[in-house]
């Protein structure tokens, strides 16, 4: 199949994410664990961002695309391929909902139900192959799969039969379930339509509780008529719209829109006004929050301004100085002012063994074994993060402050004209070691995926630059092991930021770069911990 690299690189991920979900099930069926229970369910709408971004890079290469260059078939089998994915996790998410009902949790825990399920794992896992090798023979091992669940499934009903042979007619009573559930997905299949009709209306995908809460946001916001633009889809399934006024020629937002699951939403309103409480005038302000069921909404000040990012990329070097001092600065207030003894560790490396599956589900080359080359032994990734986990169980922080939580570049706004930043998507922020933020922040700099020299040198000047201001915060605050917990954070981000990128060379500097670093933790003596140093300026060139 001939695809356009955005479309085959979300192709990716969804296969990715749709194997991980199986794998969950897989799982629940053998652990019957609220927690994978909840895992499974949680990822609904990522899956679905990922199916609209395929279906949108398919309309716009139809669009767009140079005639004769177009492959259409190739595009419908993608659309197509996408859609079934989606409705594959759908599927698993269903399973998650009927275990709910079982009068004991491991009820399926003997079940048939596992070995069905690895049938369609192994057909997930022939997928990506056929796609890249346009192999005929591996589609019809996709296809033969099929055959072999309709015997298995057959077998397994006429031991449910087997079951229910002391019930009248079980043969009824299953049809008549089955019959049931067909209709209650005739049901779902009208929403879905209505959802259809709605989406074609907007000129953008649009869920039925999403439009109720954007009438509600027009609402607030005293609109008739407005313009509604998608600025960006979250991991988590939420969506971030810009509203303006439809007569307003400026193009400017009024507010952004925001809404998904409402957990998540919560968690960002509560952490806004901490901010506001904390330390005001650097969070946006609510200008309301619904909720609708199992989602909510929020509608937010629009904050004026360049995300980090694109004064990065697109402003001068003036600016950019300008943005790192205001940042520095204010960074440096923030956790003057929010200071306390309270010891609260980042915990890099736990977090980077709960990232590291799906890293590996992108990347399964960094997944290294123990070797020895002569006298020398080299240790496996596993073994480099359980002895800098061993290391950092005896560094905690001195201090804690409130931290963002979300360092990225894009979560960072600066306003040239009035000289500020104010930070965005803060569901994450708590009181925290600050090598949290400064390693995400650092690692987010580098992981920008362009080339040339004068762009790459502002990325490096950009994280050197609060790299410094901070080491001279610890410095002043006594913390002596600021570098090494900063070390960890870093190498913590420079793997955990691989999953979202596709590009071998730079997720493959990432990586090293990491290993790296976990090597440096793990060869520095105890008696030396706090004159550890890493040679930043090397690592970010």
């Amino acid at each position: 199949m001939h695809l356009p690299k955005s479309i085959h690189d979300n192709l990716h991920f969804l296969l990715a994410e749709t194997q991980s979900q199986v794998n969950n099930l897989l799982v629940l069926l053998e652990t019957a664990s609220q927690t994978v229970s909840q895992r499974i369910l949680d990822r609904q709408g990522y899956t679905y961002n990922l199916k609209m971004r395929v279906h949108d890079g398919c309309l716009d290469t139809l669009r767009h695309g140079k005639k004769g260059n177009v492959n259409i078939y190739s595009l419908r089998a993608a659309e197509a391929i996408a859609s079934d994915l989606e409705r594959i996790t759908d599927l698993c998410h269903e399973c998650v909902r009927l275990m709910a009902n079982l009068s004991r949790r491991d009820a399926l825990k003997k079940s048939d139900n596992a070995a069905l399920l690895s049938k369609i794992d192994k057909g997930i896992a022939l997928i990506e192959r056929a796609i890249e090798e346009d192999d005929t023979r591996l589609a019809l091992k996709i296809g033969n799969i099929e055959r072999e669940l309709d015997r298995a499934y057959e077998r397994v009903f006429k031991k449910h039969l087997k079951t229910l042979s002391k019930q009248k007619k079980p043969e009824d009573a299953l049809t008549s379930l089955f019959v049931s559930q067909r209709i209650e997905e005739m049901g779902d299949i009208l929403l879905t339509i209505s959802e259809s009709i709605m989406s074609a209306k907007l000129g953008q995908p649009m869920h039925i509780d999403r439009f109720r809460s954007l009438k509600t946001a027009l609402s607030d916001l005293g609109l008739l008529n407005a313009d509604i633009e998608t600025i960006a889809e979250t991991k988590s399934g939420s969506a971030i719209a810009g509203i303006s006024a439809s007569d307003d020629e400026t193009n400017g937002y009024l507010a952004i829109f925001k809404d998904g699951k409402k957990e998540k939403l919560k968690e960002e309103l509560e952490s806004v006004e901490s901010w506001h409480e904390i330390y005001p005038g650097l969070a946006p302000q609510i200008l309301s929050y619904k909720k609708q069921g199992k989602n909510a909404a929020l509608l937010i000040e629009h904050l004026p301004g360049l995300t980090f990012e694109q004064v990065l990329l697109q402003e001068h070097d003036d600016v950019v100085e300008k943005a790192l001092k205001r940042l520095s600065k204010t960074l440096k207030a923030v956790w003057n002012e929010t200071k306390k003894k309270k010891k609260i560790p980042a915990n890099h490396m736990a977090q980077l063994k709960k990232r590291l599956k799906s890293v590996l589900d992108i990347h399964p080359d960094f997944q290294t074994s123990s070797v020895k080359i002569g006298s020398q032994k080299v240790i496996s990734l596993d073994d480099l993060i359980t002895q800098a986990a061993q290391i950092e169980k005896d560094l905690d922080p001195p201090f804690s402050v409130y931290i963002h939580g979300d360092f990225n570049l894009d979560n960072i706004i600066f306003d040239p004209e009035n000289q500020t930043i104010k930070f965005i998507d803060l569901h994450r922020s708590c009181y925290q070691d600050y090598t949290q933020d400064i390693s995400v922040f650092m690692v987010s700099n580098y992981r920008l995926q362009v080339l040339d020299n004068r762009t790459r040198n502002r990325i490096k000047t950009s994280a050197l630059y609060l790299h410094s201001y901070a080491r001279e915060f610890a410095r002043k605050n006594n913390d002596e092991t600021f570098e090494l917990r900063l070390a960890l954070g870093l190498a913590r981000s420079f793997i955990t930021s691989t999953r979202f990128i596709l590009d071998k060379g730079l997720a493959n500097t990432m990586y090293l770069r990491a290993v790296y670093i976990l090597q440096c933790i793990q060869a520095c003596p105890k008696k030396n911990i706090k004159k550890f140093k890493l040679p930043i300026e090397d690592l970010f060139t």
